[in-house]
């Protein structure tokens, strides 16, 4: 089995390379899509249809409920199965995605959590009645940690305050000391290279075209049946529309909202990508799909 990665900023052209790869490669795919990790949210997550699939395999999407949360250790669970199933089918593994934060796990090793008494449980589920305040104590105590993080994860906010509560130590520092084995080794980075102006090109189109689809009705039904809690309903394109139903931007300004904090995720993703892996192969889609194919038949 041979395992490969394709990186890139969203809406780049990620989903359409890997399924025509695995089309003519015999492989799987394994999405590092942190949105279409969720049932239900398929337009605002963007994620390829069913029909858009063509009958290639995906893990990582359509897994969870959007109320559900989702971690690294989650991801970890997937890529298992991905990789199980992909060994007994004879088949190469395509690891493709925006969210490079779990294949860095990966590629890099995992961190086991301490145990968390119910006495740091009770302090930490008061100390998040007051989120802001929560969040003030990371930045102060960790501050490289608090700037990967919103000061509205509720989620990660709560992880990390355990483990400062119970350790003594933040995050950056215990997940430091305490790092595993990597989990894969042997595999082949790919990324999309894309210009500034072709991709937020792309972004605004796929903006339209996720309106068009029903974007608004979609989050109408999110709302309804998971509430704005779950940290899935912060999500880029959710947290926009509710601003929308909510009276308080209209359709254009919602339209530019979303392309806005689009592009700007874009270019959070190719700092990370460039900063946080060893150097690999940046490129258009079509050398990257000559180089990955020579990978997948050798």
């Amino acid at each position: 089995m041979k395992t490969i990665a394709i990186l890139g900023a969203t809406a780049s052209g990620k989903t359409s390379l890997s399924i025509r790869l695995a089309k003519e490669y015999n492989a799987n795919i394994l999405s590092l899509d942190s949105l279409s990790i969720y049932k239900e949210i398929d337009i605002a997550s963007a994620k390829p249809s069913l029909l858009e699939r063509e009958g290639v395999k995906h893990f990582g999407i359509d897994e969870i409920l959007p109320n559900e949360n989702f971690n690294v250790s989650v991801f970890l669970k997937f890529f298992n199965e991905a990789k199980k199933t992909s060994l007994k089918e004879n088949k190469n593994l395509i690891i493709v995605g925006g969210t490079g934060f779990y294949l860095k796990s990966l590629i890099f090793g995992l961190s086991q959590r301490p145990v968390i008494s119910e006495e740091i449980k009770i302090k930490v589920t008061t100390i998040l009645q007051n989120i802001d305040k929560a969040y003030s104590i990371i930045q102060k105590n960790d501050e490289s940690y608090a700037q990967k993080i919103s000061h509205n994860d509720s989620y990660r906010i709560e992880k990390w305050l355990e483990i400062f509560l119970q350790s003594g130590k933040t995050a950056s520092e215990y997940f430091k000391e305490n790092r595993q084995k990597p989990v894969l080794e042997d595999i082949t980075l790919f990324e999309i290279d894309t210009s500034k102006d072709m991709l937020r090109e792309r972004i605004a189109l796929r903006t339209k075209d996720m309106l068009k689809k029903g974007l608004i009705d979609e989050v109408v039904y999110l709302e309804k049946n998971y509430t704005r809690k779950p940290n899935s309903m912060r999500s880029i394109g959710i947290k926009e529309t509710l601003e929308f139903l909510d009276g308080f931007i209209n359709k254009n300004e919602l339209i530019e909202k979303i392309i806005i904090s689009t592009a700007q995720l874009a270019k959070r993703q190719r700092t990370f990508n460039s900063t946080q892996f060893a150097p690999h192969v940046k490129d258009s889609i079509e050398n990257i799909y000559i180089n990955a194919s020579k990978i997948l038949t050798t």
